[in-house]
């Protein structure tokens, strides 16, 4: 324990044990003082004949209040432990030991009150330590992600210079670049949206537009991806109309159609439907192909999660999260279902 912080527990301990000697002196004060009143009303028989009797009195009073004094200093540290106990785990916890828990002793774990606090800062604490493991995880592969197009960039516009190349061999290499440039860049937008979307507690920008239009552009902005895989884009909707932040929902669509090309299967079809009741819009984005199992349904929402720990598949983690944060900005809901091969995002936004 710091020098400091061994200050701030004496400073706690002689305050606590000034309260206590306060009330004591205060109780003792009065008690003493309806004692005399009532010998010199003849109420009761005074212990000595005259001053004596008061003396006495007056010395047993002093002795009582210095034995008070002795032993609210020491008993006072029992009372106190539980607090100093918190206050250790709160300082730990502060200085990023994340796996810093709450742990009374027998007597004091049985009462409400402390189980209470245990288990309030105990599940801050867990939680503090999975978003830290997810965040140096995250850091560590993302850095990744942006390594490996930077890199391919780097090695065909070198490749790019010399003379010898033929005109396809150019237009493959230049075709190579742009892909790695659209991938670094939506790296970049999801984690500057993410950002945004968390110190944003407010909706601006809000406009009517043309739902349906916005998700057939996001279908063909993602058509090189999709057309790779040889995946079909369905879209089951109508014209529907909507008022909300336009440059957000957009990412949207282009995070959930993008999950959707990512795990649907080769040759299978991705599709978009839109349905609406009289105050709000319903949009789902489904795919054939991997499954998300039940346990890992409301995590994938979670910032730097990624359901593929090996990291085999692309993804960094922030994509749904994105989507997530947008939805709730606009006191909406995203919802997913899986099963039989097949995997359903489900969007529910207000009119």
């Amino acid at each position: 324990m710091k020098p400091e912080q061994r200050k701030h527990r004496l400073a706690l301990t002689l305050l606590f044990s000034g309260v206590v000697f306060c009330f004591f002196i205060v109780t003792m004060a009065v008690v003493g003082g309806v004692i005399i009143f009532l010998i010199h009303r003849g109420v009761l028989e005074p212990v000595g004949s005259g001053p004596k009797g008061e003396h006495l009195i007056l010395r047993m009073m002093l002795a009582s209040v210095l034995l008070g004094a002795v032993l609210t200093t020491v008993t006072s540290r029992f009372p106190l432990k539980p607090v100093n106990t918190i206050i250790n785990a709160m300082n730990r916890l502060a200085s990023g030991d994340y796996k810093t828990r709450l742990h009374f002793g027998k007597h004091l774990a049985k009462h409400p009150t402390i189980i209470e606090i245990s288990r309030s800062f105990n599940n801050l604490a867990e939680e503090l330590d999975k978003t830290e493991i997810l965040r140096s995880d995250f850091i560590n592969n993302f850095s990744h992600e942006f390594k490996t197009p930077i890199v391919s960039i780097a090695g065909f516009a070198k490749l790019l210079k010399h003379g010898d190349l033929t005109e396809e061999q150019k237009a493959e290499y230049i075709d190579i670049i742009e892909e790695e440039s659209l991938r670094l860049s939506a790296m970049a937008t999801n984690v500057l949206n993410l950002t945004k979307v968390e110190n944003q507690t407010i909706l601006t920008g809000v406009t009517e537009f043309n739902l349906s239009e916005q998700i057939r552009n996001c279908i063909l902005l993602l058509e090189n991806k999709w057309s790779r895989k040889n995946i079909t884009p369905e879209l089951d909707f109508g014209e529907h109309f909507i008022s909300a932040n336009e440059e957000m929902l957009k990412q949207v669509w282009i995070n959930l159609i993008d999950n959707a090309i990512k795990y649907g299967d080769q040759g299978t079809s991705v599709r978009v439907g839109i349905t609406e009741t009289e105050d709000h819009i319903f949009v789902s984005v489904s795919d054939t192909g991997v499954e998300i199992p039940p346990e890992l349904r409301e995590k994938i929402f979670r910032k730097f999660y990624q359901a593929d720990e090996s990291h085999s598949s692309e993804g960094n983690g922030v994509g749904l999260a994105v989507v997530k944060g947008i939805v709730k900005l606009h006191n909406g809901d995203v919802t997913v279902s899986s099963g039989n091969h097949q995997t359903v995002f489900t969007v529910k936004l207000p009119k």
